[in-house]
């Protein structure tokens, strides 16, 4: 379980200090391997409470306490909108079901999120292996006409296109855009199905 706690001492020339844990028990060890970043007094972080080899205890797997927070705040995210795609879906198959739309519905929605899936698939393998690249147009366009849950599930469980603010804010306008279409589309239009 991880707790948070600030460094106070540390031995840059030897590579290794001490945190005071916010609960007030004893200050703590820690090495430099435990950190990513270059440590300094008075840091707050959050650590995993472990012992040494010698049954010592320690802190192990250090984070900055406002990147940790971010870090949360950026699962919960992800795991929302993956819940938005997963119930979105899912009440299309509902709907499709109960009669109320027509299986093209349903199959254009599947297919251009699995379309789009796969294509935030070969961007992420092209960024990796610096391979051409789909322009942003591109996926905005595939969300836009009904590739979001497709895009929005590639997004979080391939880490890709999740940081980058202009991106991810014309991204949501697409999706407002096409779930608007789709209401004005079955309020005022006869989808014809396949009976």
């Amino acid at each position: 379980m991880r707790t948070q706690g600030k460094i106070t001492r540390w031995n840059t020339s030897q590579g290794y200090g001490f945190v005071k844990p916010s609960n007030g028990e004893k200050d703590l060890f820690i090495h430099i391997k435990e950190f990513n970043w270059k440590p300094e007094i008075g840091q707050l972080i959050s650590y995993t409470p472990s012992k040494d080899l010698h049954g010592r205890p320690c802190a192990k797997r250090a984070i900055l306490v406002g990147e940790f927070l971010e870090h949360e705040k950026s699962s919960l995210s992800g795991f929302m909108s993956i819940m938005l795609a997963v119930v979105f879906l899912f009440v299309l198959v509902v709907s499709f079901l109960l009669g109320k739309l027509s299986l093209w519905v349903l199959i254009i929605y599947s297919s251009l999120s699995l379309f789009t899936f796969i294509i935030y698939w070969a961007d992420k393998s092209a960024s990796k292996t610096g391979k051409w690249r789909t322009s942003e147009s591109t996926l905005h366009f595939l969300a836009l006409i009904g590739g979001w849950p497709g895009a929005l599930i590639a997004q979080q469980n391939l880490r890709h296109k999740t940081k980058k603010q202009p991106f991810r804010a014309i991204f949501w306008i697409t999706i407002v855009v096409n779930l608007s279409t789709l209401a004005w589309l079955l309020d005022h239009i006869t989808i014809p199905s396949f009976s």
